[in-house]
């Protein structure tokens, strides 16, 4: 029985790799770079390219070894600086990834537009947030596909009136500081009143008011639209944090006339405005710690926050309280403040795939 004859292989075959392609000026160029790491490059975690390029060559073909002519690169390119030539195919060529990458992208996608769903979201019987694994499921119950193509943020918003029709969901109100002057005051809880607001203070700073309201987040346009106008971009607006949880509870707690009607008169202002001004300090409910030593008096956060730990140990976190709003800030392993969950498991999330490549 004849055996096969093996001729000699006089290249070295690139593993491990994704291409990246271009086609210009009719002919099709490509590079070799490590998995992951392209998706790296274009979202500016990773800026040195020999990390995330096999070699600056260009090639015709990288699976057939097809190297490209120079005579091609300078009539596409108009050089034959191959570095140049790397960073445009890297920033406008198409990636060609596995099945299983591709899997994993759009699992990570899932999770990312969940998380964001998490942070905006409250589920209006009970004023509290939900988790992450709930709303996992919710969006597969309403067969949601995530788009690669387009931001998490983005398909997060879309999503949640799929999400309403099946389930007790909305997006949490946004808690508001807006300053003016004093004479616009009235405009100002005119627009509030007619939006729906509830105006929880009002205190004067010299000649401008300042008002704190807990609003709907589709009234803020509205809202930084009158600031800049009827003020003659006097005023300024900063949002104080999102109102979930025993915010959303305390509002609702409140008697229907002041949630129809936030017209302040002045003896309620002055007592509203000192209750804000004492509630306006920060105070620690969990010192720096460990996401895992949370007590359980935290129990929903701890089991939201534990997927940090899981794609890369060492993450702390504190919680604080500024009145009634519970905020949570994160701590990367080296001790850097990264701010929110949504932020802080993208870095986690990103770490993970660089020691996943080692």
């Amino acid at each position: 029985m004849s055996r096969a004859v093996k001729q000699p292989v006089g290249q070295k075959r690139l593993t491990n790799i994704a291409v990246v392609k271009l086609k210009k000026a009719g002919k099709r160029f490509e590079v070799a770079c490590y998995r992951n790491k392209v998706s790296d490059w274009r979202a500016g975690i990773e800026r040195d390219l020999d990390e995330v390029l096999q070699t600056t060559a260009i090639f015709a073909n990288v699976g057939k070894g097809v190297m490209a002519a120079k005579e091609d690169l300078l009539e596409a390119f108009g050089t034959t600086d191959e570095d140049k030539i790397c960073l445009e195919i890297l920033a406008k060529g198409e990636l060609q990834v596995s099945d299983k990458e591709r899997q994993a992208q759009q699992d990570n996608l899932f999770k990312d537009v969940a998380s964001i769903l998490a942070d905006k979201t409250i589920n209006p019987e009970t004023s509290r947030p939900y988790t992450n694994t709930m709303l996992e499921r919710a969006l597969r119950d309403v067969h949601f596909n995530a788009d690669p193509k387009r931001s998490a943020k983005q398909q997060a918003l879309e999503v949640l009136p799929l999400l309403q029709a099946r389930f007790p969901i909305q997006r949490a109100r946004m808690r508001l500081k807006l300053q003016l002057p004093a004479q616009h005051q009235q405009a100002l809880l005119d627009s509030l009143d007619a939006a729906g607001g509830v105006v929880e203070g009002i205190e004067q700073a010299g000649a401008h008011s300042v008002v704190v309201t807990q609003v709907e987040p589709g009234v803020f346009r509205e809202l930084h639209v009158f600031m800049q106008d009827a003020t003659q971009r006097q005023g300024r607006i900063e949002v104080l944090t999102a109102v979930n949880s025993s915010s959303s509870s305390s509002s609702s707690s409140r008697p229907a006339q002041q949630r129809q009607h936030p017209r302040v008169a002045a003896a309620t202002a002055a007592r509203d405005a000192d209750s804000a001004a004492a509630g306006s300090g920060q105070r620690v409910l969990y010192a720096r710690g460990c996401v895992a030593d949370l007590p359980e008096e935290y129990a929903t956060r701890k089991e939201r926050f534990a997927e940090l730990d899981q794609l890369q140990s060492g993450w702390q976190v504190e919680l604080s309280s500024r009145g009634e709003t519970v905020d949570a800030v994160f701590y990367s392993p080296a001790g850097t403040k990264v701010g929110t969950f949504a932020a802080a498991r993208r870095q986690a999330l990103a770490a993970h795939k660089a020691a996943l490549n080692l």
